[in-house]
């Protein structure tokens, strides 16, 4: 009659010595030899603690309906300015001009979140003036709240210059989040919730676009205005008005920021694990052929109920 194997299982047999006996030594070098190299390759690799982590979120962003503008009239230094502070507009004499300001933010896509602004500006000019270049700051809300709590008051700074005076600028682009250093992972972060314009001040040096754009750049957490192309228009009648058109885009934007402890753990312990896996399979293999082989004494103990006839 033919046979053939219904069910096959591994024998167990364990090994037995006293404390003070090769074996022993073996037994613990290779425990070391296994866990302990694992963690300094892992370690030695790069990258076993994440110290950045990256994600994105769209931020919650509003026009404060704060606004400095200077505009050049002439190659010679001369200007027009206007703000909406009154200390500044008081210090401007004949060069003040009073325009007409138009503000629309939009929700494009009904999610809650504001998605871009819509700024219209028309500057009055004498039939004399010729305009050659503009610079103005806007300020904004920022916020962030998917991990740590961001809050912070933000500028967007719009500058453009010609040698051909002119008629219009028209401006479009992203307000974009510049970091020096990651956000906490957790908690509120409101240092730079102050406006970067002292708008009570009644000094000039408050509001000189040197001493704000330099005060600001010095913060870790700023926001520029991306506008690789901006259209300068010229033509323009006399007695008509400059216009300056502005399309400002709040994208979503990639934040970087410090990981906690557990999420630091949990990445450092699948890097281990992966150099363990390796570490034990060789380990396990060169254990079996010491003791099989009785390379060093032992006492083999098979694991099993002896059979009763």
């Amino acid at each position: 009659m033919a046979f053939y194997e219904v069910y096959s299982h591994p024998a167990l047999i364990r090994y037995k010595t006293s404390v003070c006996t090769k074996a022993t030594v073996f037994v613990v070098v290779v425990l070391c030899l296994t866990y302990i190299p694992p963690l300094l390759v892992a370690y030695r690799s790069h990258g076993f603690w994440v110290k950045r982590s990256t994600y994105e979120e769209q931020p919650v962003v509003r026009f404060q309906y704060q606004t400095l503008l200077v505009a050049a009239t002439s190659t010679k230094g001369d200007y027009v300015a206007w703000s909406t502070f009154p200390h500044f507009n008081n210090m401007q004499g004949d060069n003040l001009r009073i325009p007409a300001v138009s503000v629309r933010e939009e929700d494009q896509n009904q999610d809650g979140k504001l998605d871009r602004l819509i700024f219209h500006l028309q500057l009055p000019l004498k039939p004399e003036e010729q305009l050659y270049g503009v610079q103005l700051l806007l300020s904004f809300s920022y916020q962030l709240f998917r991990m740590s709590t961001v809050v912070m008051q933000s500028l967007a700074y719009v500058q453009h210059s010609s040698s051909i005076p002119g008629a219009q600028l028209f401006i479009s682009g992203d307000l974009k989040l510049q970091q020096r250093t990651p956000l906490p992972h957790r908690g509120l972060y409101n240092v730079y919730n102050v406006s970067a314009i002292d708008g009570s001040s009644p000094f000039a040096s408050a509001y000189d676009l040197v001493n704000i754009i330099g005060a600001y750049q010095e913060r870790n957490l700023t926001t520029v205005l991306s506008c690789p192309s901006p259209v300068w228009t010229v033509g323009r009648a006399a007695g008509s008005p400059f216009l300056l058109n502005a399309e400002i885009r709040y994208p979503m934007e990639p934040s970087t920021y410090r990981p906690g402890f557990w999420e630091a753990i949990k990445f450092a312990w699948i890097q281990y694990v992966s150099v363990l896996l390796v570490f034990l399979w060789v380990f396990k293999r060169i254990q079996t052929f010491v003791f099989q082989n009785q390379v060093l004494p032992a006492v083999p103990i098979p694991l099993g109920k002896p059979h009763l006839s």
